[in-house]
């Protein structure tokens, strides 16, 4: 096979995994003009139609799958030997994506970052913030950073941070006009700040315990979002009660622009985690990351 042929498999690859000529070409380091004459050039060597093309989108034809069920693990394996080689080094080297919900990327990933990469100088890093919890296989990610009872069981999981705990919170000024929940379930009565999931899509139940029992409320209230601190600022306002995560809230606790509401029924979770398939082998700059991450307790 002559290097150009196996330089448009790995453009049609590209185009096919970014569903985009625009965004496969800027991975790529080349024009989408020229990626596009690539393709239609190996089409044309192949006498078959790879892509499918409209205005908005680009996706593969049955023959483009068929090819793409070859070429992907041929070339993954390709890039796992290379990073394999990386070993032989003194100094780890490759790259290593990460998909992150936002709140781990900024407490977690942020911090740990300068020194990692001061460190390793030959790793490249990249970081994608998503609520969502996607499949990380299926979108060509190394690894992920979730909740731990989110991970999937399927996964190697590695503790990159402590446990967490909810916090409900309201403004003092909330608080003066409409009264202080005793209970979970006083929360139904009042304005609540509520919390759209982004995988679901539907409204997140409030989750608590008592004496050891799972207890989940469906609230309401004038406001929905899915931001985690803009929920939290929204309560500083005074539009009603929120639920976070208490590290979100912690400086607005501090300084009595917050006050905590049922503590007794806000029991501790799971962490972060950082997660990746245990399938093949580790490549050595997410084992790199993996390690500069892992939660060591003091």
């Amino acid at each position: 096979m002559k290097r150009d042929e196996l330089n448009d498999l790995a453009a049609f690859v590209a185009v096919a995994d970014a569903g985009s000529f625009t965004r496969a070409a800027g991975q790529l380091g080349m024009s989408p003009s020229a990626l596009s004459h690539a393709i239609r050039g190996l089409e044309s060597r192949l006498g078959l139609r790879l892509l499918a093309r409209t205005t908005r989108s680009v996706a593969p034809t049955e023959a483009g799958e068929r090819l793409l069920k070859t070429l992907r693990p041929s070339f993954e394996a390709i890039a796992t030997e290379l990073g394999a080689l990386g070993q032989l080094r003194d100094t780890p080297t490759g790259s290593v994506r990460v998909t992150s919900v936002r709140q781990a990327a900024v407490s977690i990933l942020g911090p740990a970052l300068p020194e990692f990469l001061r460190r390793y100088p030959d790793i490249r890093v990249e970081i994608n913030v998503d609520e969502r919890f996607i499949d990380i296989v299926e979108q060509r990610f190394d690894a992920g950073i979730r909740f731990g009872e989110s991970v999937e069981k399927d996964m190697v999981a590695v503790r990159i941070g402590p446990d967490l705990r909810g916090a409900v919170v309201a403004s003092p000024a909330y608080l003066a006009a409409h009264g202080t929940p005793k209970t979970p379930q006083a929360l139904t009565a009042h304005r609540c700040i509520n919390y759209r999931l982004a995988t679901s899509q539907s409204l997140y139940h409030w989750e608590f315990a008592h004496k050891g029992r799972p207890l989940r409320v469906k609230v309401d209230g004038p406001l929905v979002c899915n931001d985690n601190e803009l929920m939290v600022q929204a309560a500083v306002d005074g539009l009603g009660i929120a639920c976070a995560v208490e590290d979100l809230a912690a400086e607005h606790l501090a300084s009595g622009r917050l006050v905590r509401l049922l503590q007794a029924y806000c029991p501790s979770f799971p962490g972060f985690y950082l997660y990746y398939p245990g399938h093949r082998q580790t490549p050595p700059a997410l084992a790199a990351l993996v390690d500069a991450l892992r939660y060591r307790p003091a």
